[in-house]
């Protein structure tokens, strides 16, 4: 069983970015990774997702500013927001999933002020 745990979430302007992160308790080499959020009153929704081989797959509305990596050696992965909108905000959270396993974290609240 492997354990997820999401950071560096906050508050902060419109405009600004963040830095995401999920560190996993365990290897995360074969595992596929991703990001979702959901808005207060709203369904969870993928993000982007990374996979072993460091493929990348953005959602289309969030292409321009998501930036999704993965550091193997340090069972983490990250999340980069530029250009934040009130919109953005939501939990985020982070998955993990293989041909037989799958994890969630308990999620990083983002909150974006105009």
């Amino acid at each position: 069983q492997v354990q997820l745990v999401e950071s560096g979430g906050g508050l902060v302007q419109a405009g600004g970015s963040l830095n995401l992160s999920c560190a996993a308790s365990g290897s995360i080499f074969s595992i596929n990774m991703g990001w979702y959020r959901q808005a207060p009153g709203k369904q969870r929704e993928l993000v982007a997702f990374i996979t072993t081989r460091g493929d990348t797959n953005y959602a289309d509305s969030m292409k321009d500013r998501f930036t999704i990596s993965r550091n193997n050696a340090k069972n983490t992965i990250y999340l980069q927001i530029y250009s934040l909108k009130p919109e953005d905000t939501a939990v985020y959270y982070c998955r993990g999933w293989g041909s037989s396993v799958a994890y969630w974290g308990q999620g990083t609240q983002v909150t974006v002020s105009s």
